[in-house]
């Protein structure tokens, strides 16, 4: 029988932050990283790899969070020269529609006062009281982190819009161009911060955890099934960042989680007719979807019980980036028009039509995008995994009522952008380091405080 100072189940990017902070920056050399899986393959490979600092309330927990864990992402970037290619280009938020434009309005003024940055609004030819010059509205830059792009930039000027991006349904009334967001390789971010946390002591055991042992309210160690690099491992302390088998983790050690999982898929999707340029931020539609039919597709679909729901308005949050280099015609395609609780099966399976729909969606914001139904869709690439979340949306770190055994999971999906906040904190319960005063919002316990249950019907859940 082995033992360890901390065990940890689960090798995505959460797993593999914690173990980074606790051994790289807490300095602890008898930490256990546990997966029966290849490091960062369940998950942490299938999002679309972003991060953004632009989140709702009520009140700034989520702003100031998501701020520090970019700090430390760009702090990783510099130390390791930017090895997971972390730029800053940007979320674009589009509508045609005019209650959706005011929307957009309303809801940048509060996230820009809750810190995400200034807000500066440009109108048609004039600034915001209508005296001052229009601001500059700055172009990202592709591959750079340019610390100097903050705010956002809300755009009431479609004429503007289309020039900036003359690609778009020309109906397009409104966007906001949020800053401090971009994109990074969330295979090479894991791996790099995995070989800083082996470099400093970290074991990793490729097997399955079949029991988390109890005894007297306390942890006392881990059973792992025939099989695994280990058998038996002892130890106090167990930290539970098994992204969408968290549920089935918590009850192994007697702790019910409020989790349940969503399945988000994405599209790899090739552009071989060159019809969408590449020096783009994250592309979002932020109004509903009607999908355009032939009459014939129309008939079809309207006598078919199971298919009858594609005629009709779809959600709102169809989206792309570019992936890849300058030289690729390569983009994520990505929309969850399904939002039912579900058990999580590996593989995960999606709707066979799944490609054809996001890209039909994708159509009403670029409408060129129409030129690829049909025989011109060359077969496209479908990945995708879980989203494991709380109703509000609020990841899970901290203790639980079982001594020594610890959460980090629920982070729904944005588990890259947050990783680096959530392990920081979850290193600081773990040593008993200082907590950020957001520590109780993301805490097992919030669920008892009465305050923070009246706040919870007020929160949006801040997901594309």
């Amino acid at each position: 029988m082995r033992t360890a100072e901390v065990v940890i189940c689960g090798a995505g990017i959460a797993g593999i932050s914690a173990a980074y902070h606790l051994t790289v920056r807490h300095g602890l050399k008898d930490v256990v990283l546990i997966d029966d899986q290849p490091p960062l393959s369940v998950t942490s490979d299938k999002s679309t790899e972003c991060y953004r600092n632009w989140w709702p309330g009520p009140g700034d927990t989520m702003v100031r969070f998501m701020n520090r864990s970019i700090d430390l992402l760009e702090e990783l970037s510099a130390e390791s020269g930017n090895r997971f290619v972390m730029n800053r280009r940007g979320y674009a938020y589009f509508t045609a529609d005019p209650a959706q434009a005011a929307e957009l309005e309303r809801g940048a003024r509060e996230v820009s006062a809750l810190g995400a940055g200034e807000l500066r609004i440009h109108r048609a030819g004039r600034g915001e009281r209508g005296k001052q010059p229009a601001p500059r509205y700055p172009k990202e830059q592709a591959e750079e982190l340019a610390p100097d792009l903050v705010g956002a930039d809300l755009i009431l000027d479609p004429a503007r819009i289309l020039r900036r991006f003359p690609f778009l349904a020309k109906d397009t009334l409104a966007m906001i161009h949020v800053r401090r967001c971009g994109w990074l390789s969330a295979q090479q971010l894991g791996m790099y911060l995995l070989e800083q946390a082996r470099d400093h002591g970290l074991r990793f055991v490729k097997g399955k955890i079949e029991e988390v042992t109890v005894r007297d309210g306390r942890i006392e160690g881990v059973r792992l099934a025939p099989g695994s690099t280990d058998d038996v491992i002892a130890t106090r302390k167990f930290v539970n960042a098994a992204g969408p088998l968290s549920p089935a983790v918590g009850r192994m050690s007697g702790v019910e989680l409020p989790l349940f999982n969503e399945l988000h898929g994405k599209v790899m999707f090739e552009d071989y007719l060159g019809l969408i340029p590449r020096d783009l931020p994250l592309m979002i539609w932020t109004d509903p979807v009607t999908l355009a039919w032939s009459d014939e597709e129309r008939e079809g679909l309207a006598q078919d019980p199971e298919l009858r729901w594609l005629l009709g308005p779809l959600p709102a949050g169809v989206h792309f980036r570019p992936e890849g280099g300058v030289d690729s015609r390569w983009h994520l395609l990505l929309w969850t028009y399904h939002l039912e609780p579900m058990e999580p099966v590996f593989p995960p399976k999606f709707d066979p039509f799944y490609p054809e729909v996001v890209v039909r969606g994708l159509a009403r914001m670029v409408p060129s995008l129409a030129e690829y139904l049909g025989p011109n869709m060359r077969r496209p690439y479908v990945d995708g995994g879980y989203y494991c979340k709380t109703k509000e949306n609020r990841l899970l770190v901290g203790p639980t009522p079982v001594e020594g055994n610890y959460l980090l999971c629920g982070m729904s999906g944005y588990g890259i952008m947050a990783c680096q906040a959530a392990a920081e904190l979850l290193a600081a319960y773990v040593t008993g380091a200082e907590l950020p005063d957001y520590a109780p919002e993301f805490a097992l316990s919030r669920y008892e405080d009465p305050e923070y249950l009246k706040k919870i019907g007020a929160m949006t859940s801040g997901q594309l």
